[in-house]
């Protein structure tokens, strides 16, 4: 049975013969290797043309801004992995990259389409920006669906990360309608919700890099690229400096045994 669209069976990223490779149309051998970064690279597979040197600047400064964030859940469980099958290194960073969800690393991508409804919704009202935000951010509210991309529980006063990719959105000429969206959420947030969120980075990043064209559908994509190169850094250390099976110890004397037991027992993992 024919499942999915009927569509050609073609593809415009990469093609080749004995002589050449092409990838989204360039020369991978003459015209690519040696001459641009990865970055560009990235830029070229996933928006399909060489960005400008501010797209560049832009998407390079999310990906270190992404990149590391210490012993978060996705990086213990990776080098919990690594620790209990040394020889897969691929699949400790499949494992770290597998925890990345809704509220580690995917808030980026629900946020740049928090971003777009509301900048349809005002293209379609033709009211104010404000009053295009109070209406998309109720109408979460009232589907009891969080507003991503806001507070931070360390950062409170202002995530540092976040004000800076937006100082260099506005020094690269790229700040535009979705960064104002961004900040406008952040202002009204107090009125609509009781409290005041302020901009983390996971609504910086889909902001500016929205405004600089990068597409709203591969958002997920950059958190999760930026975050490999992290997990392969904690993975070699986890082969040089081992501490998997410590987080793992560290659990069980963190965590106590509440369940069914008979009379007189004590748990104690140590």
């Amino acid at each position: 049975m024919k499942i999915g669209a009927d569509t050609a069976p073609t593809t415009a990223i990469c093609g080749s013969n004995p002589e050449t490779i092409i990838v989204r149309g360039h020369d991978l051998v003459n015209d690519l290797i040696g001459h641009i970064s990865f970055t560009d690279h990235t830029w070229l597979l996933i928006a399909g043309s060489l960005p400008t040197t501010a797209q560049r600047a832009m998407l390079d400064a999310t990906l270190v801004a992404i990149a590391e964030h210490g012993l978060v859940p996705s990086v213990q469980t990776a080098r919990m992995t690594l620790a209990s099958a040394p020889e897969a290194l691929q699949g400790a960073v499949a494992a770290g990259l597998l925890g990345c969800g809704s509220v580690i690393l995917g808030a980026s991508a629900t946020a740049g389409a928090l971003f777009a409804e509301i900048i349809a919704e005002h293209g379609a009202s033709g009211g104010t920006l404000d009053a295009a935000v109070t209406k998309i951010v109720r109408d979460y509210r009232a589907a009891k669906r969080a507003i991503p991309g806001y507070g931070h529980p360390l950062h409170k006063e202002g995530d540092p990360r976040a004000l800076r990719l937006l100082q260099i959105a506005r020094t690269l000429g790229l700040y535009g309608r979705h960064c104002e969206v961004a900040l406008a959420v952040e202002r009204l947030l107090p009125e609509l919700i009781n409290r005041p969120l302020v901009m983390n980075i996971s609504s910086a990043i889909p902001c500016v890099l929205l405004d600089a064209g990068y597409p709203l559908l591969a958002l997920r994509g950059v958190p999760l690229l930026a975050r490999t190169a992290s997990l392969i850094g904690h993975l070699l250390e986890e082969q040089a400096h081992p501490i998997g099976f410590l987080m793992s110890h560290a659990a069980s004397s963190a965590i106590t045994y509440d369940g069914p037991a008979p009379t007189g027992f004590v748990a104690n993992e140590n």
